[in-house]
Parts: structure tokens; C-alpha cells; sequence
């Protein structure tokens, strides 16, 4: 291919040497260049791929061959004349148009759609719906063969019917994908409208599989409650003591469990025990008995074995209910106590060591800690004072109590709520030891609100973010309070201190009998949501705690003293060592 040459913008001043001198090129002869003329610049031709034909002169159309350069002019260029773009062609400069080079891209596809191999077809990707429907197909089948007794052969059926449902969209997924590659990519809203399901299917999906995890994992036989809230599915549903059975038939052997954890856990079942000092301080004294009875038994060690024994008395009592926060923190400090015992240590020598620091764990922890907070809360109590509370805290209760043994006058509001109404236990003991009381319900606090001066609330733990984990129906009084600029107290012992971060009442919770809030006090034979679980378009919703936000409280009353919500973390931080459950 012979090189081209272009006319260039600048005019050669020098005297053109002889003719003889320079080699004439066939190419510089044919375009005819005289001296004083555009002085040429050899362009080199444009690359070729290999495996693409070279275009032959004259074979190809006149539009496909890129032009060749205009002939010069033959006279020389004055100083005052100029350069129109016509007189310049540049078109051969332009990369060829795509006519030309399809051809070739075309053979270069067959080519390698020849040399290479056929490609494995892929595992289409079905949907929920394609894949529920492959499932109530294989269920049927199973169905029917346990039904006539021959569960061999119908399950053959099943997985013949399965597969071939998955090889059917199989073949369809290569075809399409064929078709993709040689036309253009189908739209992303075709795609999405195809493959995602409707958004009642994937709602019921993903806490189903939660609930089937949770029954995996559990070590009594749970039942699924009915007309569960689909928004609190993934919580422990209240069975309505249908474990009992299954505790007597699993648990109540003298090998497996302890006599002392089993009635604690029995009384949880039942609301005995409630109030999460209660609660913990009774899981401690059951333990400490079952450690007192505890023997190590032959080729193992005390350290491991009481930790598993300890492991299997929570997950019973996780059975009965829940743990608390605080519970949870009793229990790291009692394992970690075990953990740490020296090997040198007899057997004797070890239980006495860990019930001496269970009992610590109660004086020190609960019982001399609400001594404190009620001596830092007395402060904030004068004379002729409106005290709000609500429920049934004990340690708001002792507060109560000292204040008045003090001489001080003052009246307090009880704020209760169904179904526990534990604020009537309350509203007794107080009217019992003289105290000026008035109960109402938590529909009614925004009016008796205003001529309330303090509001003194407990907690069943308070978090790194200075929320206030509480039985529900505390936010709620905290934000009328805050509404009508009546200040916040909020009593709680530092061991229900926790370094988690939570911001809404959906995540973590407890749910308590539905049949709980549909029964009337009374009369227990009339009540308008009789035999609700059989209506299936009815959902009872009965939430133990909520999250009070920290811009609602006003302050903490701890063993550390009164401070602020957000200096939590600096208690969990600075007091690391002594809060050893961290």
C-alpha cells in the first residue's frame, strides 16, 4: 500500500534543489507538486487488523475508499491570500464507516463460535413464587404417598416432577440468553417485574423462615401462635403455658435440672415473679443452691462442666421467659467468675468461693445500690409535692417509703395500665403505710399532668445511648411530662447498664399473652373478643417493654449519683473494672 501524502498549512521559502536530486516518487509525480507549493508530509496508512481483509483500490465503492488528497495549485501562494477549508480534503483522516468493517466482525464471530465450545447452561434463577409452587407440589406428592403407603415411589414422583419443572425453565433461560447476546439487553423494569415476587408473598416469607429457624433452635417444642403480629413475628410468641408438658417430660429429672432453677423457671411461667430485680435477684439464689449441690463428676473439670450446667439452667429458663437485660449481666459475672478460678482449688474451696460472690453480687449490686439511690432521691422531694409514677417499680416504692418515714408531705399519682394493672398492688401497700395516693389510668395522664411537680419512673435497663428500656407505657408518660415541662427521674441501679444501641421498640421486645388484653376483669364470661384466634383477620398485640428516647429524661438516679442520660457511656467506660459483666 503506497503512502499518502497531505497538504500542509506552511509555504517552503527556500529554492527547490534540482530535480535530478530528489527521488521522485510515483505518488509525488501523479500529484503533481511544484516548488513553492503546501509542502508534503509523508502520513503512514492506517492499520489493519489481521484477520481483516485489505482493502483493494478500485475493488470496493467510491463511498467505502477513503478520498484521496486534492490536486495542489499550480501557482504559488501570494502573501495576502488565504486558505479556504474547501481547498483542504481531510476526509481520508476519517476512521472507514462501520459498513466496512461489519463483514469482517461478523466472520471473526463465526469463527470463534466455531473454535470454541458449547456452553454449559447455567441454573436459571427462579422466583419465590416458581419455587413455592415446586415445593407444594413435592408436599402434595409426599402427602399422598404417606396417605397410600407407598412413600417410596411417590417420592421418586415428587423429585422426577421437581426436576422437571427446573429443566423446563432451563432450556427457555439458554434460548433467551442466546437471543440476548445477538440482540439487545432486555429493559432492568422487564427484569424486575419478572423476578420479583408481590409484596404480600415476600412479607410472609422472610419471618416464616425466622419462625422455622427459632423452632429449630428451641429446646422445647414451641407452637406457633396464632394471628401473630407480622411485624413482631420475629420475637418468642407466647405459646399460653402449652410447654408445661413438655418441662415435666424434658426438664424435671434430678439429672437435668435442679429442683431450686426448676421452680424459679415455673415461676416465671406463671407471673409469680416479675420486676426485673425480683427476677434476677431469684435466679441467683437458684443457682447458688444448685452450685451448693453440685458434685464434679469423674475425667472432667469443675470450671467446664458448671459452665455447661449453668448454660442448660438459662436456656430453661429462656424457655419459661425471656431474660432481662439485667439478668443477662448476672449471668456473664457468675461465668466469668467460674472462669476464673484457680485450678489449685478443691472442690469445696471453689463452691464456697462462688456462692460468697453471688451473694456480693445481690448486697452490692441491688440491694445497697437502691439504699443509694433512695438517699440521692430523697433530695429531690419537698414539701406539699405532686409525686407521678408508674406501675409498680420497688425501687420508686422504697423512695415513697423513706420520704414519708422523713415527715415529708407530699401526695402521690399512680399510673396503671391493663393487663397487669400492677399499680393496684402499689396504690395498697402505699395507702397501707398512710401515704396521700390517687390512681388513674395512663388514658388520663395528660390531665392530671398538670399539677403533677416530679415523675419518678424505673427501668428494666438503660442503654449506651441513654435510652430507657421500661415496661410499656413509659414513653409515654415521659413525653406528656416532657410536654408540659414537668421534670423526669428515672431510678436505676448501674448493673442493668448496657452497652447495646437501640432505637425503637420493634427489634428487641418481649410479647405477652394476646388472650391477656382481650379478657375483661369483670366478668370473665363476657367479652366481646371471645374465641378471637379463630377470626383471621384479627391480630391481638400485647408488647412488655418500650424505648423511652433520652430528650424525655431529665435525669438518672444511680449509686453513682444523679447524672444526665448522655453521660452513660462515660459510667460504662470509666467504671470498666468494677462493671466486670462487660
Amino acid at each position: 500500500m503506497e503512502p499518502r501524502f497531505r497538504q500542509v498549512g506552511f509555504v517552503t521559502t527556500a529554492a527547490a534543489p534540482p530535480a535530478e536530486a530528489l527521488p521522485e516518487s510515483p505518488a509525488a509525480s501523479a500529484a503533481g507538486l511544484s516548488p513553492g507549493a503546501l509542502s508534503p508530509v509523508m502520513i503512514p496508512p492506517p492499520l489493519i487488523p489481521d484477520h481483516l481483509p485489505v482493502p483493494v483500490p478500485g475493488s470496493a465503492p467510491d463511498s467505502l475508499v477513503p478520498s484521496s488528497p486534492p490536486p495542489p495549485s499550480s501557482s504559488l501562494l501570494n502573501a495576502g491570500s488565504d486558505l479556504d477549508d474547501d481547498d483542504v480534503d481531510v476526509s481520508w483522516a476519517r476512521p472507514p464507516p462501520p459498513a466496512l468493517l461489519e463483514p469482517s466482525k461478523r466472520d471473526l464471530t463465526e469463527t470463534k463460535n466455531e473454535v470454541a465450545p458449547t456452553s454449559v447452561p447455567q441454573k436459571p434463577k427462579l422466583s419465590k413464587a416458581e419455587r413455592r409452587a415446586i415445593q407444594e407440589a413435592q408436599r402434595a406428592a409426599k402427602s399422598a404417598a404417606k396417605e397410600a403407603g407407598l412413600s417410596g415411589k411417590s417420592t421418586a414422583m415428587a423429585s422426577d416432577v421437581s426436576t422437571t419443572m427446573t429443566k423446563q425453565p432451563k432450556t427457555a433461560k439458554t434460548s433467551l440468553k442466546k437471543d440476548v447476546t445477538q440482540g439487545n439487553p432486555p429493559l432492568a423494569s422487564d427484569k424486575k417485574t419478572g423476578e420479583c415476587p408481590p409484596d404480600r408473598d415476600r412479607k410472609k416469607d422472610v419471618p416464616q423462615a425466622r419462625v422455622v429457624k427459632a423452632k429449630r433452635r428451641s429446646v422445647v417444642n414451641q407452637l406457633e401462635a396464632q394471628n401473630a403480629v407480622e411485624l413482631f413475628r420475629h420475637l418468642p410468641q407466647d405459646s399460653h403455658g402449652t410447654q408445661l408438658p413438655d418441662f415435666e417430660a424434658k426438664y424435671f429429672q434430678p439429672d437435668l435440672m435442679h429442683p431450686s432453677v426448676y421452680k424459679v423457671g415455673l415461676q416465671y411461667l406463671s407471673g409469680e415473679i416479675s420486676g426485673g430485680n425480683a427476677r434476677c435477684i431469684a435466679m441467683l439464689l437458684a443457682f447458688r443452691e444448685a452450685i451448693n449441690d453440685y458434685s464434679t463428676p469423674a475425667a472432667k473439670t469443675l470450671n467446664r462442666d458448671l459452665t455447661a450446667k449453668i448454660s442448660s439452667y438459662v436456656s430453661f429458663l429462656i424457655e419459661c421467659r425471656p431474660l432481662s437485660i439485667s439478668m443477662g449481666n448476672a449471668i456473664r459475672f457468675l461465668k466469668n467468675k467460674i472462669a476464673k478460678l484457680p485450678l489449685a482449688l478443691s472442690e469445696l474451696e471453689a463452691k464456697a468461693s462462688l456462692q460468697s460472690d453471688i451473694d456480693w453480687f445481690i448486697n452490692g449490686k441491688i440491694i445497697i445500690a437502691d439504699e443509694v439511690i433512695v438517699q440521692h432521691a430523697i433530695k429531690k422531694i419537698r414539701d406539699d409535692d405532686v409525686l407521678l409514677t408508674y406501675g409498680s417499680p420497688s425501687v420508686v416504692e422504697m423512695i415513697f417509703d423513706r420520704a414519708h418515714k422523713l415527715g415529708k408531705k407530699f401526695r402521690v399519682v399512680v399510673v396503671d395500665s391493663r393487663p397487669n394493672l400492677e399499680g393496684q398492688r402499689l396504690l395498697r401497700r402505699l395507702v397501707e403505710k398512710g401515704i396521700s395516693c390517687t390512681y388513674t389510668h395512663i388514658n388520663a395522664v395528660s390531665y392530671i399532668m398538670r399539677e403533677v411537680t416530679r415523675v419518678f419512673l424505673g427501668a428494666s435497663s438503660v442503654l449506651s445511648n441513654g435510652t430507657v428500656y421500661s415496661r410499656v407505657g413509659t414513653a409515654s408518660v415521659a413525653m406528656v411530662a416532657h410536654a408540659f415541662a414537668v421534670p423526669v427521674l428515672v431510678c436505676c441501679e448501674a448493673y442493668k447498664f448496657h452497652e447495646r444501641v437501640q432505637l425503637d421498640s420493634i427489634c428487641s421486645n418481649e410479647l405477652g399473652d394476646p388472650d391477656a388484653i382481650s379478657r375483661v376483669p369483670a366478668d370473665e364470661n363476657w367479652s366481646n373478643l371471645k374465641n378471637w384466634a379463630d377470626k383471621d383477620n384479627l391480630q391481638l398485640l400485647n408488647l412488655k417493654y418500650d424505648v423511652t428516647p433520652s430528650d424525655y429524661i431529665s435525669m438518672l438516679i444511680t449509686e453513682y449519683g444523679m447524672l444526665p442520660p448522655t453521660s452513660v457511656p462515660v459510667i460504662l467506660r470509666e467504671y470498666r473494672r468494677e462493671h466486670i459483666w462487660i
